[in-house]
C-alpha cells in the first residue's frame, strides 16, 4: 500500500528556526541587493519569481529590468503583442511560463482590475502559478503568513530534521508547508523569512558540494550537521532518463537573409520560430538531396559544429549545416521539408529585434 501521509521527524525543532534566520537576513541583505526587492510590489514579485523558476538571479536581472521597461504594469503585459512578449523572454527558456504570464495578466485585468489579489486561492486559480508562487508573491507583496516551499526550504528543513522524506514527493513539500506554516510571522517579516530561507540555501546551504556549516545561523540547531550526513540530505529519487532525439539543423541563406520556421501552437517551444530541421543525423549529400527534391537550389553547404540541448525530459543532439542558396526569379515560397509550412526570410536585424529563437538554436546565431 503506498504511503499517503508524510511524517516529520522532531517537528519542534523548526519553532527555533525563526528568530536566527531572520537575524542572519537582516544582517547580510544588503550583500545580496536584487532590483525585485528594492522596489517591491506584487507585479515586481510575480514577474521575479516566474523568471526565477530554472534560471539564476544573476542571469535574471538583465531580463527583468528588461521586461519592465517594455511592460511596466500588469495591463500592459496582458495587451503585449505575442511576439514581443517572446522576444522579452528569449535566452530565458521554458517559455511557457511567459505564455502564463500574459494569460493571468489578462485575468488580473479583467477580474481584479489589473491589481493581483492579495489572497492565496485566488492567487492560486491564475495560470502559472503554483503554490510556492502564490506563498512567495502572498509573504513578499502582500506580507500574510505563508511558506514559500521550494527546493532551497525542503533541502534546508530535510537537514535541520535529518529527515529521508523524498522531496520529489507533493505529500513531502505539503508537510512541510504545514509543518512551518505555525511559525510564520505576518507582515514584511513573512517574506523577509521566505527570503531567507532562498539565501541561505543559494549561499550557505547548498545542493551540490559541501554546505558552509560553519556560517550556517542554524547549524546549532541542524540534526544532520550534528550527525554529519548533511551531504546525503535531501532525499530525491532520480527521474527517469531522458529521451534523446537527433535533429539536422539546416541554416538556409539568401544572401543575408535567414529561413525560420515556426513551430506548432502546442507542444515543445509552441509558437516559437526555429531554424528548419529535419529529425535524424543526415550527411552533406542527403541534406543536398533533399533541398534539391524541394526545389531549393544549394551553392555552397558547410558543416557546422555539433551541438546539443536539454531539455526536462528529452536532450537533442544536434548537427547542423550552413546552407547558401541560389536566389529565385521570384519571391521565394518554400515549405520546411518535414512540417509543409512556409518558411520566412529574415534579415539579420529581424533577426535582432522581432524574431525570438529558443535558446535551442541559438548555438549556431553567432556563425551564421
Amino acid at each position: 500500500m503506498k504511503k499517503t501521509v508524510c511524517t516529520l521527524p522532531h517537528p519542534d525543532i523548526l519553532a527555533g528556526i525563526t528568530e536566527p534566520l531572520l537575524r542572519w537576513y537582516h544582517a547580510q541583505e544588503t550583500e545580496r541587493a536584487l532590483p525585485w526587492r528594492e522596489d517591491v510590489t506584487p507585479y515586481h514579485t510575480w514577474l521575479s519569481e516566474i523568471m526565477l523558476q530554472q534560471t539564476r538571479a544573476a542571469a535574471v536581472i538583465p531580463y527583468y529590468h528588461r521586461f519592465l521597461a517594455a511592460l511596466p504594469d500588469i495591463p500592459a503585459l496582458a495587451a503585449c503583442d505575442d511576439e514581443l512578449l517572446m522576444k522579452l523572454w528569449q535566452g530565458l527558456g521554458y517559455y511557457s511560463r511567459a505564455r502564463n504570464l500574459k494569460k493571468a495578466a489578462a485575468e488580473i485585468t479583467a477580474q481584479y482590475d489589473g491589481q493581483m489579489p492579495a489572497d492565496f486561492a485566488k492567487l492560486l486559480a491564475l495560470p502559472g502559478i503554483g503554490r510556492y508562487t502564490a506563498s512567495a508573491i502572498g509573504s513578499i507583496a502582500f506580507g500574510l503568513p505563508l511558506p514559500a516551499v521550494d527546493g532551497n526550504i525542503l533541502r534546508v528543513v530535510m537537514r535541520v530534521l535529518a529527515c529521508r522524506e523524498d522531496i520529489a514527493k507533493d505529500t513531502t513539500k505539503r508537510a512541510v508547508e504545514a509543518a512551518l506554516a505555525p511559525h510564520y510571522p505576518e507582515g514584511s517579516e513573512a517574506g523577509a523569512l521566505n527570503q531567507a530561507f532562498m539565501d541561505l540555501g543559494a549561499t550557505i546551504c547548498l545542493p551540490h558540494g559541501t554546505p558552509h556549516c560553519e556560517s550556517c545561523p542554524l547549524a546549532r540547531l541542524c540534526l544532520a550537521h550534528d550527525a554529519g550526513c548533511a551531504q546525503e540530505l535531501p532525499v530525491k529519487v532520480i527521474k527517469k532518463k531522458r529521451r534523446v532525439e537527433k535533429l539536422t539543423v539546416l541554416v538556409l541563406r539568401q544572401g543575408k537573409n535567414i529561413a525560420l520556421h515556426k513551430r506548432p501552437a502546442k507542444g515543445l517551444l509552441a509558437g516559437l520560430w526555429e531554424f528548419p530541421n529535419v529529425s535524424g543525423h543526415l550527411s552533406a549529400d542527403e541534406v543536398t538531396k533533399k533541398l534539391n527534391a524541394h526545389g531549393l537550389t544549394p551553392l555552397r553547404v558547410q558543416k557546422l559544429p555539433d551541438a546539443k540541448h536539454i531539455f526536462s525530459h528529452v536532450e537533442w543532439q544536434m548537427q547542423a549545416f550552413r546552407i547558401d542558396l541560389a536566389e529565385p526569379a521570384e519571391p521565394a515560397d518554400f515549405t520546411v521539408m518535414e512540417h509543409h509550412d512556409e518558411l520566412i526570410w529574415a534579415s539579420p536585424q529581424e533577426l535582432a529585434d522581432i524574431y525570438s529563437i529558443p535558446s535551442a538554436f541559438q548555438y549556431f546565431l553567432p556563425i551564421i
